[in-house]
């Protein structure tokens, strides 16, 4: 079974030192072989994902994002990333939501956290997202609190996720009962995965469990953001 390896992390420690195109280019083979390790894996985990969703990702290979930074509208010039990350996008416009994963050695800077994570969940939803999600949320908060409280998802997310708004969204009283769940301008969950963890034989494990506690999350909101506030189907 694919394992992510030290050297892959090692390799990450040593590119956030020496953040530049020359030592990028004298130590590709490296890189290369680190972006291997972590495809390896990232196939592993999809094909057991695959078992219980559909996705449009075709492979792991295919799951990671560019280690090249965008840095044309960014104060930070730094040229590379410091993580490997990927994503698996599920198929059809009816399943929404995206598993998404976060490998970084503990303790370097980066451009999001310098924790490895796993999770998911809706970052930056469009505008008609948003309201429609708010919509239902203040018509009922309960279905939601029951996937966010459920045994399984605490014990291995804590809590719910995402930025939120100071106040209340425009239309919304601040004593609102649900005025909690309609300040969030974004829903995701994540679960902290240690060196220790993701060195070891247990880290597809760790990462498949997430990824499958995430799916009543999912479904609720696959059902909302397809339907209209009367439950027409809208897609």
């Amino acid at each position: 079974m694919p394992r992510i390896q030290a050297a892959t992390l090692d390799f990450l420690s040593d590119l956030a030192a020496n953040n530049d195109r020359d030592w990028f280019q004298d130590n590709k083979s490296r890189y290369e072989a680190a972006r291997e390790n972590v495809a390896a894996f990232s196939q592993e985990i999809l094909d057991r994902l695959r078992e219980h969703d559909q996705l449009e990702t075709e492979n792991g290979k295919k799951s990671l994002y560019r280690i090249y930074r965008d840095v044309r509208f960014s104060k930070n010039k730094l040229p590379y990333k410091t993580n490997f990350a990927g994503g698996y996008k599920r198929d059809g416009k009816l399943r929404r939501g995206g598993y998404y994963f976060h490998i970084v050695p503990e303790g370097i800077e980066n451009d999001w956290t310098d924790q490895t994570v796993v999770g998911g969940g809706f970052y930056g939803p469009e505008r008609d997202d948003l309201k429609r999600l708010r919509e239902e949320l203040a018509a009922d908060g309960d279905t939601l609190r029951e996937i966010i409280s459920d045994k399984d998802f605490v014990r291995v997310f804590g809590e719910l996720q995402g930025d939120k708004l100071k106040t209340a969204p425009k239309g919304y009283p601040k004593d609102h009962p649900n005025i909690d769940l309609l300040r969030y301008k974004n829903y995701y969950a994540f679960r902290d995965i240690s060196r220790k963890q993701l060195l070891s034989a247990a880290a597809p494990d760790l990462f498949v469990e997430a990824f499958l506690t995430l799916r009543p999350f999912f479904d609720y909101f696959s059902d909302v953001l397809t339907t209209d506030a009367n439950g027409e189907l809208i897609v």
